[in-house]
């Protein structure tokens, strides 16, 4: 996985791997032609993992995780009815122990995205190769969905301005910081849910990743978006259920 080789097979020079990343926002099918020539992806990883750790930084020093968590547990109507029941003391240990977790796991939020990324790749690989007579390999496609993944990078960027700014302290919701998605402006649990979906950077992501696939695997942007939207719709639909089930 090594980036070692800087020349590609044709002769032509190959990209650092901050030209990928820049290319990404500016001429994508560069950077995606790049990975045939080497499936290198660690350029992303510190990328999101510093902005990510930018933005759980951001929350915890203007909105706390304390009303974070609390936020989160009124959201969900069963917990809400359970934390109510509870007594003043139990009550604010179990907030305190919520926002404690909380506050860990969105540090270290980077962490789920790269277990994220390795069970996405794993589908589109199989689903590619098995089902469309594709020959990529599971690091190029690793590297694909890595890269394709940086604008939604941009959330997190807002995130913190916005949070600095003093813009929507009162009404914060981690799962959904800034209103680039219908799903934001939603009340309803499966609405909030499906709504978030149809988010600005998450359609580019989404975008970049079929065309990052179709170039791998040689196919067409047809056949590419039939599997990958296919994939994200059922994802999607799974997320609404369960927010229509317990929200």
């Amino acid at each position: 996985m090594a980036d070692d080789v800087m020349v590609a097979p044709g002769g032509e020079a190959g990209l650092s791997q901050i030209e990928r990343v820049v290319d990404v926002f500016v001429a994508p099918s560069k950077t995606f032609k790049d990975i045939l020539r080497s499936s290198n992806w660690l350029l992303p990883l510190p990328i999101m993992a510093i902005i990510g750790m930018g933005s759980a930084f951001a929350v915890d020093r203007t909105v706390g995780y304390t009303a974070v968590a609390e936020q989160q547990m009124m959201k969900n109507s069963m917990q809400a009815d359970r934390i109510n029941s509870l007594t003043p003391d139990q009550r604010a240990n179990a907030i305190a122990m919520s926002a404690k977790w909380t506050r860990i796991s969105t540090y270290c939020s980077f962490i789920f995205i790269l277990i994220f990324v390795a069970v996405h790749s794993l589908l589109l690989w199989a689903t590619f190769n098995f089902g469309l007579g594709a020959k990529t390999t599971y690091g190029q496609v690793f590297a694909v969905v890595m890269f394709a993944g940086l604008p939604k990078a941009l959330i997190w960027v807002l995130s913190i301005v916005l949070l600095f700014s003093g813009v929507g302290l009162d009404n914060f919701d981690a799962q959904n910081p800034v209103g680039t998605n219908l799903g934001y402006y939603m009340t309803l649990p499966a609405l909030k849910a499906l709504g978030s979906g149809l988010d600005i950077f998450g359609l580019w992501a989404l975008a970049l990743l079929v065309l990052g696939m179709a170039i791998i695997s040689k196919k067409t942007i047809g056949q590419a978006a039939a599997v990958v939207v296919g994939w994200w719709l059922l994802g999607m639909l799974a997320l609404t259920g369960i927010a229509a089930a317990f929200g």
